[in-house]
């Protein structure tokens, strides 16, 4: 199987998808496989592991905000539950 997300650090807890995946479908990563909760758009984030509301989300090794809510692994990461201005 081919990976469809990117971890662009070994420190972030979100990968990119490379393609558009559909909720249920399997996002592949070297060594991790894990089930889409919802759509993910091509280019946008995936949560690796569970993250709790208030802890950082990491991407490039760097936090890029704090997760407004409690995000599971599978969930998709975006605006709607990433505060940018949380880091």
């Amino acid at each position: 199987m081919n990976p469809n997300v990117i971890l662009m650090h070994m420190g972030d807890n979100v990968a990119v998808a490379t393609c558009p995946i559909k909720a249920g479908e399997q996002a592949r990563l070297s060594g991790l496989t894990l089930s889409a909760n919802q759509d993910i758009p091509r280019g946008h984030k995936l949560a690796t592991r569970d993250i709790a509301k208030g802890q950082e989300i990491i991407k490039y090794g760097e936090p890029i905000g704090a997760a407004k809510d409690d995000i599971r692994a599978g969930d998709h990461v975006h605006v709607h539950n990433l505060d940018p201005g949380g880091k």
